[in-house]
């Protein structure tokens, strides 16, 4: 009985273990959105991806004001802006994201971050 109780007791620390490691790499990794930050450190701009998307922070603007907060974008046309966003660490492989912001009557209409 005293090795069952002694194993879950394990089992329970190391799953622990692995939810406090995941929440720590996950805050590490994001960033509160920057204008500054944005522009002078294109490559990590994956950091503030996130928080572009959960606060809505481009929510209804326009294409001018886009442009104005983000910069030129890598890619544009009248529908869609494309910044790329850098690449971010990873235990695999990982890709190039990209911001896509699509733009219905040149208003914002939806928000997504894209791997290459």
């Amino acid at each position: 009985m005293g090795s069952t109780l002694d194993r879950i007791k394990k089992v329970s620390f190391i799953f622990f273990l692995a939810i406090l490691i995941g929440l720590s790499l996950i805050w590490m990794f994001e960033d509160d959105f920057d204008a500054n930050q944005w522009r002078s450190k294109p490559d990590e701009r994956y950091k503030m991806a996130n928080d572009i998307i959960e606060h809505n922070l481009l929510g209804e603007k326009s294409k001018e004001e886009i442009i104005q907060i983000l910069g030129i974008p890598r890619t544009s046309d009248s529908n869609t802006l494309i910044y790329d966003l850098g690449t971010p660490p990873s235990f695999f492989d990982s890709e190039p994201q990209r911001l896509v912001i699509k733009l219905r009557d040149e208003k914002v209409v939806r928000v997504t971050v894209v791997q290459d």
